[in-house]
């Protein structure tokens, strides 16, 4: 694959002040006049500032853009799009609107501050722009974490992030992949997370801008270990969609989904819900995939695939995680920086073996006890549902993990003290069929798949038309 041509954050501030076509407003705050600083150290900033701006003080802020619950949100966010925009028409879209393509780029962010204590340190950046002379406006909204520990490198990182967005919207926005992968010039992933990116206008018009397509682009490009989009295909922030809510968590390749996954999600919220009672209320339920799971055997991420499960998953009014997460841990901690609520994972008992497999706890120094240690310590709690085995026709619990001697007496403790739980029961009549089998019978053309699987799978992507 030819590789991109990378241009240095001064060189890019430059190239857009010497445009003499690209002309707006810089509105920031949280952490000062980051961006528009490139542009005035590049020189010739009168070819592309009109104003900078930073409402730092909250009064001022709620008088220039009203009152907001929350400063460092979305919604702030798009109230200073709003604002500063509307202003830009208003006093030069008569003037030079004819041969200049106007926008306004706005952040709001809660860098680290003087006393600070392992508070979350994160903000929103978004970008409103014509893509031609008088043309309707484009918006792109992105949610960044700032990883960097001093409040001086988090700052420079939100300032090369802006002439990052703004160039890429403008050179760089032709393919998916390329425009979210110029987002990290000069940054890494040490630094700087975006988890949400959403696009929407005239310019990003095409399918292949969708926002389920451009979640599975932000796990697959690096800029975020996992993201989050809603039964409309929304993409959605986690840390919104998943604040302070008990979280019920189904893991799958669901190629396709089956009346057993359906089931188990069933069963696990039952047992979820009785186990923590009002505590798992108003649980966000999730539906995870796992890049491993997007994988072909040459390797590659198979996008028609993800859309045709995709479909499915939105057919059946679900959340979907796309994540990197192989190991059961990383997935808890993820799901815990954004919830102190119980957490309740279903899954089907080979799944559970692999948990106690050499090959996921490698890299800890604690070995297999650290890796479950970080597993459940965040009420994270284990759903088991049964196997079916098809040459005898008896059905396995998580008593009968296949696991070594030693592990045993870790399993009897799991169990005791209710960390992993048993599901005693199954949908029999679907349960001696694993998905491999399945997929096996939709490619050999034996018509039983269709028996094993809810109805909306056999409306979408390869499964109608197998």
């Amino acid at each position: 694959m030819e590789q991109r041509e990378r241009h240095g954050t001064l060189e890019k501030a430059l190239k857009l002040n010497l445009s003499h076509a690209i002309y707006g407003t810089f509105a920031e705050i949280g952490a000062g006049q980051e961006i528009a600083h490139w542009f005035f150290r590049a020189g010739g900033a009168s070819g592309t500032v009109a104003k900078t701006m930073s409402a730092y003080d909250m009064t001022f802020s709620d008088e220039i853009y009203g009152k907001s619950e929350r400063y460092v949100s979305r919604q702030r966010l798009g109230a200073m799009l709003d604002h500063e925009y509307q202003i830009v028409l208003d006093r030069l879209n008569a003037k030079i609107g004819d041969g200049t393509t106007f926008f306004v780029l706005a952040d709001t962010v809660r860098s680290k501050g003087f006393k600070d204590k392992g508070a979350e340190c994160h903000g929103w950046m978004g970008l409103r722009f014509q893509d031609t002379p008088r043309g309707a406006p484009n918006d792109i909204m992105l949610h960044v974490r700032l990883l960097d520990g001093e409040a001086a490198l988090q700052a420079d990182a939100m300032g090369i992030l802006g002439v990052n967005l703004l160039y890429a919207a403008f050179h760089e926005r032709a393919v998916l992949a390329d425009f979210l992968g110029a987002l990290m010039d000069d940054l890494n992933r040490w630094r700087v997370e975006i988890d949400m990116v959403k696009l929407t206008g005239p310019a990003f018009a095409s399918p292949a801008f969708s926002d389920r397509l451009c979640a599975l682009h932000l796990v697959q490009t690096g800029l975020t270990d996992a993201a989050l989009f809603g039964p409309d295909g929304e993409i959605l922030q986690a840390a919104d969609a998943l604040f302070n809510k008990p979280v019920f968590v189904l893991r799958g390749s669901f190629d396709p989904v089956t009346r057993v996954n359906i089931d188990m999600l069933e069963r696990g919220e039952a047992a979820f819900a009785r186990d923590f009672g009002a505590d798992a209320d108003g649980h966000e339920q999730i539906l995870e995939l796992t890049m491993h799971n997007l994988l072909s055997e040459g390797g590659a991420v198979r996008h028609e695939d993800f859309l045709a499960r995709a479909d499915v998953l939105q057919a059946l009014g679900k959340k979907v995680l796309i994540s990197k997460f192989a190991e059961f841990h990383r997935l808890s901690a993820y799901l815990a920086r954004h919830t102190k609520r119980p957490i309740g994972t279903v899954l089907g008992l080979p799944l559970f073996e692999e948990l106690f497999s050499d090959r996921w706890y490698g890299d800890l120094a604690g070995g297999l006890l650290e890796a479950l240690g970080r597993l459940f310590r965040n009420r994270m709690r284990l759903y088991v549902y049964p196997m079916g085995d098809p040459a005898t026709r008896q059905i396995h619990t998580a008593r009968d993990a296949r696991i070594t001697p030693e592990q045993r007496h870790l399993l009897s403790y799991l169990l005791d003290s209710g960390s992993v739980r048993c599901i005693e029961d199954g949908l029999q009549e679907c349960m001696f069929e694993t998905s491999d089998d399945v997929r096996r019978m939709i490619h050999t053309g034996d018509s039983r798949w269709k028996q094993l699987v809810p109805e909306v799978v056999l409306r979408y992507g390869k499964w109608a038309a197998a």
